[in-house]
């Protein structure tokens, strides 16, 4: 048995290297123009990083700046508002309009206390505790004194109070 012969025409010999050198041409073009994309992208993420870099520079001084901004702040802070609570008043079958009235009673007692200092507040606690509770408060005829049961010094001075009667 023999062989057949390998004669290519001219066409298909000229077709296949045009083939070929299309295929080179078009993988140097790709290459060249993968090579420019990526140029492009390390210089975008080199000036992102840049920017990151002067962004996390610029956030840590400003949480530097607000730490002790609020370091101080915290040293100065003052008592801005009052809330006074009376526990038992179902004990004493107290309405709560007569309720509301003993608290008002204490917050205008206590009302010079706004805007004063939370830490000199809070150090003559003793002070207000005994304000309060030597104090007797006549509501509907019926005599009352109240005893701190809970203080709490914070921006608003809170305050539970228990009621009794006095005799």
């Amino acid at each position: 048995m023999k062989a057949p012969p390998e004669n290519i025409s001219p066409r298909w010999a000229i077709f296949f290297v045009g083939v070929f050198f299309g295929a080179v041409i078009s993988w140097l073009f790709f290459i060249y123009n993968y090579g420019i994309t990526e140029e492009q992208q390390v210089r975008n993420i080199v000036k992102m990083q840049k920017e990151i870099d002067d962004l996390n520079r610029h956030h840590a001084l400003l949480s530097e700046n607000q730490e002790r901004l609020n370091k101080e702040n915290k040293k100065n802070l003052t008592i801005q508002e009052i809330k006074i609570q009376i526990t038992n008043t179902y004990q004493y079958k107290l309405n709560k309009f007569t309720a509301l009235l003993l608290e008002n009673d204490v917050k205008n007692d206590l009302s010079h206390l706004i805007t004063q200092d939370i830490r000199s507040v809070a150090m003559n606690k003793e002070l207000l505790r005994r304000a309060i509770e030597n104090k007797v408060y006549e509501k509907d005829d019926k005599r009352y004194k109240l005893e701190i049961q809970t203080i709490y010094f914070d921006t608003v001075l809170e305050i539970t109070l228990k009621i009794r009667t006095v005799s």
